[in-house]
C-alpha cells in the first residue's frame, strides 16, 4: 500500500515530521517497509539557475553552433556553446553550470564539465525542457518569461513537486487502512490516546451537496442482491473531458498512478483518498436509461477496456443496460461504455460488491485491478453515498457541467453493525496489560466504535462499517493494543509456559546438520518457488501434475513435480551474470496427483554443480566437476546421515545422462546425473551441470530407525592389503565391489579403488585395477594366516564373479 506524506497530512490536525510519522504508523501495525523521497523532476533541479543570454554569435568553426555569453548572477558572464536553433540574445533561460548534474527524461544523468567544442571552451549548458526533466520536448532551449530573475535557483522558480512516500505492508484484514483517510483515522486515534487530547480527522466531505437539475435520471435495478448489496449512482451532464489540473496529476504520480484525464483521475483520486472504488459510465451509452445489476449466461462474450474479448462465467456479476453488459462489476469496465474524450454526460457508480464474488471473477479473468483488490477485501457499505457526493462535486469543479439527477441509492437490506462483547479480564489475559475502562472506551471511540453497553466487567461495542473484519473480542483487543502501541506491552516478571514434546525435532536437526556440512564444502543454499511453469515439462510429466486453479500469473501456474527445473533457473540466472562456478543446494518439495483428488508431496535435498569444483590459484588449476566428484559428495552426505551399506548402479532417469542411483535397504535414497543438453537448452545454459537429488523423505524414514551406539575405540591397528588385477575394459568397479560384499567378511572394514591403468601392453580390451583392502579385528591382532585366508576368499570371489585375472 502506497501512502503520500503530503496527501496524508491534509487530513491530520497537526503537522508531524515524516520520520516520526513513520514510527507512529509502524507502532499502529501499519508496518512501514520503506520511506523514500519523491521528486516530480528527478534531481529536484538542484544546481540549475535562471540566466540571461547577453550575447549570441555564430561559432567560428561550426555552422549549427552558437557561442553565447550568459549572465547567471555571478561575477562574470559564462561562455557557453549552444546547439539549439532558437537561442538568441536577451532570452531568459535555464543554465546548468559546471559541476551541476542534470537528469534528462531519457538517458543517464550528466554532470557538467568544462568542455572544448570545436576549439571554443564552454562553461556549462543552456537547457531544453527534456534535458532537465520537465517534459519530452527537445525542439530547442527552454525560453522563460522576461520577468524571470537572473540568478534565481531553478528549483525556486519552477517549484517542482516533492513528497515522501510510505510503502506500507498491510495485512489482509486491514482493508480500513487501504486509503489515506483510513490511515489518517488511525493516526488521529494514536495521537488522541498518547497526547491525552482529542484529534479528529480533517474531513474532505462537504455539506454543500445540491443537485442542479433532474434532466438525466437513470434507474437502477439489482437482480443479484447477494453479490451487490448496495448500489448508488448520480448523473452529471455537460462535462468536458480534459487534462487534470497539476495538483491532481502530482498527487497521483507521487503514489505511482498514471494520470489519464480529469474524470478517470478523479475516480482514482477518490479511490486512494477513501478506499471506495468508483466507475464512470458514458451516460449516453446507457441504453434505456437504466442500470441492471445481474449475472449473464455462461459463455457470453464481453469486450473489456483493454480491447480483449472475454467469455463470461455465470457467476460473474455484470453492470448492464436494458440490452447489453457494460462492465464487469467491481473489476473492469467495458470498451463501449467507458468515458472517452467526446463524452459529455456521465453516470457515476459507487457500490458495495460481495468480496468473494469479486475475487473469483478477478482471478478467473486475470484482471487484478485496484478496484478489485479493494472490493475483495471488503469496503465500507455505509459510505457509498458520501463518497459519491464528494466525487460528483469534484467533477463539477474540475470538468464543469451540472449534477443532473438526485442520488439513486438502492440498499435492499440495510446491514447492521457487528456487536462484540469484550470482557476486561479477557483483554488483560490476551494483552498482558491492565487497561483502565476509560482508556479502552477512549481508544475505541477514537476508532469510531460505538459504545452499546458499559458494565463493570465488560463492554459491548458496535464495530464501524469501515472495519468489516471486526467480529470477535480478539479483534477488539488487537485494535486497543495497536493504538496503545505494541512497544508498550508490559513484560511480566514471570512467564508461564506449558512444555511441549517435539516428536519430529530430529528432522530439523538432520537438515541443519546437512546444510552446515554442505556449506563447509563450498555450497550455497538457495530457495526457489515451488510454484512453476507448465512450459518446463513434457505432456507425460504433466499427467500427474498439480495445476493451480487461481494462478498468480501465466508463468506460475502449477506446483513443481521435480526439483530440477526450478534449480536450473537459478543456475541460468547466475551464469548470465558471469558467476560461472556454482555449487548450490536446496531443501524443497515436489507435488503429484496420482489419482483425481489424491495428492502427494515429497521432500528432497537437491544439489546443482556447474563449472569447476575449485577456483584457479597459484598452486593448482581449477578442477572441472564430474561424476566422481558428484558421487563423492553424495556418499559423504549419506555417510554423515548414517546411511551405510549403499549400493550404486546405473539408472535411466528422465532429463539426466550418465545417471546412477544409490540405494539403501532396497530403497533409492539418491540419484546423480548430468543434465541433458535439451534440458540445459531449455534455460539457455551452455556449460555442463550435474544434478544430485536426495529423497529426503526416504532418508528421514531410515534415519529415524537408526539406533545410536557408542563403542570403545579399537586398541588394535588396521592391516592393509593391496590387490592388482586385469579385467575387461567393460567391467565396472561396482561389480568387483559387490562381489566382495557378498562374502560378508566381518573384519573387512573398507574397500577402496586407488589406481586404474589402461595400455595396449596389457592386451586388447584389458585394463588394470588396483584395490586396497583394510582389515581390523577389534579384539586381537590379526595374524598373517587369517589375513591371507580372507584375501584368498576375496580373490576367488572376484575371479568367479567378474572373470578377473589376479596379478601376483
Amino acid at each position: 500500500m502506497t501512502i503520500s506524506y503530503k496527501w496524508l497530512s491534509e487530513y491530520l490536525p497537526v503537522s508531524i515530521e515524516p520520520e516520526k510519522l513513520s514510527k507512529i504508523l509502524t507502532s499502529l501495525g501499519l508496518e512501514v517497509e520503506s520511506l523514500e523521497a519523491f521528486e516530480e523532476v528527478k534531481g529536484g533541479m538542484q544546481g540549475l539557475v535562471i540566466g540571461e543570454v547577453l550575447e549570441c554569435e555564430k561559432h567560428p568553426n561550426a555552422d549549427k553552433l552558437s557561442v553565447t555569453k550568459v549572465n547567471v548572477g555571478g561575477d562574470a558572464p559564462l561562455q557557453i556553446v549552444c546547439g539549439a536553433p532558437n537561442v538568441a540574445g536577451g532570452q531568459k533561460v535555464v543554465v546548468a553550470k559546471v559541476g551541476t548534474t542534470i537528469y534528462p527524461k531519457k538517458g543517464d544523468p550528466l554532470t557538467m564539465k568544462v568542455a572544448k567544442i570545436r576549439g571554443v571552451e564552454s562553461y556549462g549548458m543552456i537547457c531544453a525542457e527534456d534535458e532537465i526533466g520537465l517534459s519530452d520536448n527537445h525542439a530547442g532551449i527552454l525560453v522563460l518569461p522576461a520577468a524571470a530573475t537572473v540568478g534565481t535557483p531553478a528549483a525556486d522558480y519552477f517549484k517542482p513537486y516533492t513528497d515522501w512516500i510510505y510503502e506500507i505492508g498491510l495485512t489482509p484484514n486491514r482493508m480500513d487502512a487501504m486509503s489515506h483517510l483510513g490511515v489518517a483515522r488511525d493516526v488521529c486515534a494514536y495521537l488522541s490516546h498518547h497526547n491525552k487530547k482529542e484529534h479528529k480527522v480533517i474531513s474532505p466531505y462537504k455539506n454543500n451537496w445540491k443537485p442542479d437539475a433532474s434532466s438525466l435520471p437513470i434507474t437502477v435495478t439489482i437482480e443479484n442482491t447477494n453479490a451487490c448489496q448496495r448500489y448508488s449512482g448520480v448523473s452529471i451532464s455537460g462535462i468536458e473531458v480534459k487534462e487534470s489540473p497539476q495538483w491532481l496529476q502530482q498527487k497521483l504520480k507521487a503514489i505511482g498512478a498514471r494520470p489519464i484525464n480529469n474524470i478517470v483521475d478523479i475516480t482514482n483520486y477518490i479511490l486512494h483518498e477513501t478506499g471506495q472504488p468508483l466507475h464512470a459510465f458514458d451516460a449516453d451509452k446507457i441504453t434505456g436509461g437504466a442500470i441492471v445489476v445481474k449475472n449473464m449466461p455462461a459463455g457470453t462474450s464481453f469486450v473489456t477496456l483493454d480491447e480483449k474479448e472475454r467469455k463470461l462465467n455465470a457467476e460473474d456479476l455484470m453492470i448492464c443496460n436494458t440490452t447489453d453488459a457494460m462492465c464487469i462489476a467491481g473489476v473492469f469496465g467495458g470498451l463501449q461504455s467507458g468515458v472517452s474524450n467526446s463524452t459529455a454526460n456521465i453516470f457515476l457508480e459507487s457500490a458495495w460488491f460481495n468480496p468473494v464474488d469479486i475475487r473469483k471473477t478477478s482471478f478467473r479473468h486475470g484482471l487484478r485491478t485496484d478496484a478489485a483488490t479493494r472490493f475483495e477485501k471488503n469496503t465500507d457499505i455505509s459510505n457509498t453515498v458520501n463518497v459519491l457526493k464528494r466525487a460528483a462535486l469534484l467533477i463539477k469543479e474540475l470538468a464543469g457541467g451540472s449534477i443532473a439527477s438526485e442520488i439513486t441509492d438502492i440498499y435492499p437490506a440495510a446491514k447492521e453493525k457487528a456487536t462484540i462483547a469484550l470482557k476486561y479480564h479477557y483483554l488483560k489475559k490476551l494483552s498482558g496489560k491492565s487497561y483502565h475502562s476509560d482508556t479502552v472506551k477512549n481508544i475505541l471511540t477514537a476508532l469510531n466504535f460505538e459504545i452499546v453497553k458499559d458494565d463493570i466487567d465488560a463492554l459491548w461495542v458496535a464495530a464501524p462499517y469501515s472495519k468489516p473484519d471486526i467480529s470477535l473480542p480478539a479483534d477488539v483487543v488487537e485494535e486497543i493494543m495497536r493504538v496503545d502501541g505494541y512497544d508498550n506491552i508490559e513484560i511480566p516478571a514471570t512467564i508461564a509456559i506449558t512444555p511441549s514434546v517435539d516428536t519430529e525435532g530430529y528432522k530439523h536437526t538432520y537438515k541443519e546438520k546437512t546444510a552446515n556440512y554442505l556449506a563447509g564444502l563450498g555450497f550455497n543454499e538457495i530457495i526457489t518457488n515451488s510454484i512453476t511453469n507448465t512450459a518446463f515439462y513434457t505432456e507425460e510429466e504433466l499427467k500427474q501434475s498439480v495445476t493451480m486453479l487461481n494462478s498468480l500469473s501465466a508463468d506460475l501456474n502449477m506446483m513443481r513435480p521435480s526439483m530440477l527445473e526450478t534449480g536450473l533457473q537459478v543456475v541460468a540466472h547466475n551464469l548470465n551474470r558471469k558467476n560461472l562456478h556454482l555449487k548450490l543446494f536446496e531443501f524443497g518439495k515436489t507435488y503429484h496427483q496420482y489419482k483425481p483428488g489424491q495428492y502427494q508431496e515429497n521432500e528432497y535435498l537437491s544439489l546443482y554443480i556447474s563449472g569447476n569444483t575449485n577456483t584457479d590459484s597459484w598452486k593448482q588449476k581449477g578442477t572441472a566437476s564430474d561424476l566422481y566428484y558428484a558421487k563423492g559428495v553424495a556418499q559423504q552426505v549419506l555417510q554423515l546421515l548414517g546411511i551405510k551399506d549403499t549400493i550404486t548402479k546405473e539408472a535411466a532417469i528422465n532429463k539426466l545422462e550418465q545417471a546412477v542411483e544409490i540405494s539403501s535397504n532396497k530403497n533409492v535414497v539418491a540419484v546423480i546425473g548430468l543434465v541433458t543438453k535439451p534440458g540445459l537448452q531449455q534455460f539457455d545454459i551452455k556449460q555442463t551441470t550435474w544434478f544430485i537429488n536426495f529423497n529426503w523423505t526416504t532418508i528421514l524414514q531410515q534415519v529415524q530407525k537408526q539406533i545410536i551406539k557408542y563403542t570403545e575405540l579399537p586398541k588394535q591397528l588396521p592391516v592393509y592389503r593391496d590387490l592388482s588385477m586385469l579385467v575387461s575394459t567393460n567391467t565396472r568397479y561396482e561389480a568387483i565391489e559387490q562381489s566382495v560384499q557378498k562374502i560378508k567378511l566381518g573384519k573387512l572394514q573398507q574397500v577402496q579403488l586407488f589406481d586404474v591403468f589402461e595400455s595396449e601392453k596389457l592386451g586388447a580390451g584389458k585394463k588394470s585395477l588396483a584395490i586396497s583392502f583394510t582389515f581390523l579385528d577389534e579384539e586381537k591382532t590379526l595374524t598373517d594366516k587369517e589375513i591371507d585366508g580372507m584375501m584368498e576368499k576375496i580373490m576367488t570371489a572376484i575371479e568367479k564373479e567378474t572373470g578377473a585375472e589376479i596379478r601376483k
